[in-house]
């Protein structure tokens, strides 16, 4: 991955991606899960051997279930975050916040917070859903502190929830009510 630094004056642009994108996520997520192992419970070495039609299946899901946010630095991809729907009856009101991530050199920036914004967004305009949740590492206190910011509460923490070379890693489990969110995640 290029080294690229971001300045809060730089403008950092949130979009969907498509199909077309799937090269520059690959990429980015490569990245992820070797810089940032902890906070994935994929390896490097596992998604390194999926095809390059595995990639574009998991950004451009046919059934909609599954929308994926990028943040861009004119045509570099710097950041990205994952909102997966149930399309099962039963789970309809939930959905599932997955593969948040922001390159070292954007962290600061607000790429972050507007990539969350982005999702929440998309959660409250989805009609039913009325609950998004998502696990994070114990320990990584950054993320744990944006998303309390936008009203995600822990509600559980999974021990050894992932196996590292360190030892296990335990995840906290947070959820959203959608009318909060939708508050939070509107504001600037």
């Amino acid at each position: 991955m290029a080294q690229i630094l971001v300045s809060k004056a730089q403008h950092i642009r949130i979009a969907p991606l498509g199909a077309q994108h799937a090269p520059l996520y690959r990429a980015l997520m490569l990245h992820a899960y070797q810089v940032a192992a902890d906070a994935f419970t994929s390896t490097p070495q596992e998604r390194a051997a999926e095809p390059l039609s595995w990639w574009v299946a998991r950004i451009a899901d046919p059934q909609g279930l599954s929308h994926v946010f990028g943040a861009f630095l004119d045509d570099e991809l710097l950041g990205t975050v994952t909102l997966e729907f149930s399309a099962k009856p039963k789970t309809r009101h939930k959905a599932h916040l997955i593969g948040m991530f922001v390159a070292q050199a954007a962290r600061g920036s607000g790429a972050g917070r507007a990539l969350m914004q982005a999702a929440m967004r998309l959660a409250g305009d989805r009609p039913g859903v009325r609950v998004v949740t998502l696990t994070v590492t114990d320990g990584n206190t950054p993320a744990i502190a944006l998303y309390e910011s936008f009203g995600f509460q822990r509600f559980g923490l999974e021990p050894m929830a992932i196996a590292t070379p360190q030892g296990f890693k335990a995840k906290v489990h947070m959820w959203c009510e959608m009318p909060l969110a939708r508050a939070i995640g509107g504001a600037a």
